[in-house]
């Protein structure tokens, strides 16, 4: 289930740091990674941050196409983060492996995982020396959406444990997001 998501909110999709799995296509191959260091960067147009390391086939399908997609998963995708996320590409088609629905993305050739919480389709703003010297991409967001059940008015609702995004710390180990607090 997927609702569009204005371009000018976007950033609050990314803006409480959860993972993300990085889907990329190009030529007839596609890949997902995870990513950690994923973040807003800007409004209108709204852009994001991530770091892709220059060894992975992710990296070379973003060099080739131009583009990408963030998605944020969701605690019942946990074990699905960590497999995707500690296999190479270049070793195992993971989409093969492991049961990773895609739907077509909107306006980018990168593929939409199911049942993520919230989807950015992303077009890479060239920066050549951060992205040798740094493996940081720049990338404008041009679709978002989110599942209505958990973003809607702007803001974020979990229903259920399951649900809730991740936040990853290392060996495998996770935080979920947490209960809402509102300050007035």
């Amino acid at each position: 289930m997927r609702a569009p998501v204005a371009l000018e909110r976007s950033y609050l999709l990314l803006n409480h740091g959860p993972v993300t799995l990085v889907t990329s296509a190009h030529g007839g191959r596609r890949n997902v990674m995870a990513a950690s260091w994923a973040m807003p960067l800007d409004f209108d147009p709204p852009k994001v941050a991530v770091v892709i390391d220059k060894a992975t086939l992710t990296r070379e399908l973003v060099e080739a196409s131009g583009e990408f997609v963030l998605n944020i998963p969701t605690r019942a995708q946990a074990a699905q983060v960590v497999a995707v996320g500690s296999a190479s590409g270049r070793d195992v088609d993971k989409f093969a492996r492991w049961p990773l629905a895609t739907a077509a993305a909107r306006e980018v050739a990168a593929p939409l995982l199911e049942g993520c919480a919230a989807w950015l389709e992303c077009r890479v703003i060239a920066e050549p020396g951060n992205q040798q010297r740094y493996d940081l991409f720049l990338a404008e967001v041009v679709a978002a959406h989110a599942d209505p059940r958990l973003f809607s008015e702007n803001r974020w609702h979990f229903p259920d444990d399951d649900r809730r995004t991740l936040h990853y710390v290392a060996g495998g180990q996770f935080f979920q997001t947490g209960d809402a607090l509102s300050v007035a």
